[in-house]
């Protein structure tokens, strides 16, 4: 299923897919400047971020404490380059300010906190328990009488912890269907072998295993190619409309290192820097026209 609403017009969709361009392009432009950062699982979270950010998500980058906001959780902390990149495109602060990611003194920390920064609400990294911070919020949001809503944004690979299926089942015991699970299912993880096959690698999930785990804890679940914009939309607006009593997951089918043919589907570009050749490259695969320096233009 990839949910039932009618697709948004053309143009939004497209102005959607561009933001996911823009934030792919300040992931790799800003991963290469500092020389740190997690790659792979940023640039396959891009449109799945982009469609929350500016299409879905009811906030406000002015006024980022909006006690009635929707909240979103980044369970994968490790791909915070992502996130900051969406929150600077989005207005949260100065897309320049992207060049100090990791650095000292920064607010832009390796994971993402929350202290630090304003438009975070949950610090993360230690993976398997975003989704129990996500819970709490949403329970919080029934208990005030709000309407907001709850997003929790985990990696395929985090769901082989035993605390995010302790909290999906707490989250289907008390009907939190404003809450919504949106697993970044990129058949990734981090480490592999030299010479690596399917033998030797730890397997991935095997195809509809997140599907049915996630129903047989009680969620209504949707799956979506994860690149597709229309069908993200559609699955999103699906997940945040009225309600059967149950919370939503979203597994989304991704690719590693989306929009880098160098990097799509390789585990070694989990934590690997582009050389600048490679920095080149990804500028022309991503359409973004190149200054004299190499930089992309502004």
């Amino acid at each position: 299923m990839d949910g039932s609403p009618a697709a948004p017009d053309v143009g939004a969709i497209t102005a959607l897919e561009e933001v996911a361009r823009r934030i792919r392009v300040e992931i790799v432009r800003t991963i290469t400047a500092v020389r740190v950062g997690h790659l792979g699982g940023s640039l396959s979270e891009a449109d799945l971020l982009a469609a929350l950010y500016f299409r879905v998500m009811r906030i406000r980058p002015t006024e980022p404490d909006w006690p009635d906001r929707d909240r979103f959780v980044l369970s994968k902390g490790h791909a915070s380059v992502g996130l900051y990149a969406t929150l600077a495109l989005r207005g949260y602060f100065p897309v320049a300010e992207l060049l100090t990611f990791d650095q000292a003194g920064t607010r832009l920390q390796g994971h993402p906190d929350m202290n630090r920064l304003p438009g975070l609400d949950m610090s993360t990294g230690s993976l398997g328990l975003g989704i129990s911070a996500a819970v709490g919020m949403a329970l919080a949001a029934r208990l005030g009488g709000r309407g907001s809503r709850t997003f929790v944004l985990l990696g395929d690979g985090e769901c082989q912890e035993g605390s995010v299926w302790e909290a999906a089942f707490v989250a289907a015991r008390y009907g939190l269907d404003r809450l919504v699970a949106i697993v970044d299912q990129n058949g990734l993880q981090q480490y592999g072998w030299e010479g690596d096959s399917p033998d030797h690698r730890l397997p991935p999930a095997k195809p509809g295993e997140l599907v049915r785990k996630w129903a047989a804890f009680g969620w209504r679940v949707l799956e979506v190619d994860g690149h597709d914009m229309p069908r993200i939309v559609r699955a999103l607006e699906s997940a945040t409309a009225d309600g059967d009593g149950r919370p939503v997951a979203i597994i989304a089918n991704t690719v590693k290192g989306r929009g880098l043919s160098f990097a799509e589907g390789e585990y070694l570009w989990h934590v690997k820097i582009p050389t600048a050749e490679e920095y080149a490259t990804a500028l022309v695969e991503l359409g973004e026209p190149a200054t004299s320096d190499g930089e992309p233009a502004r």
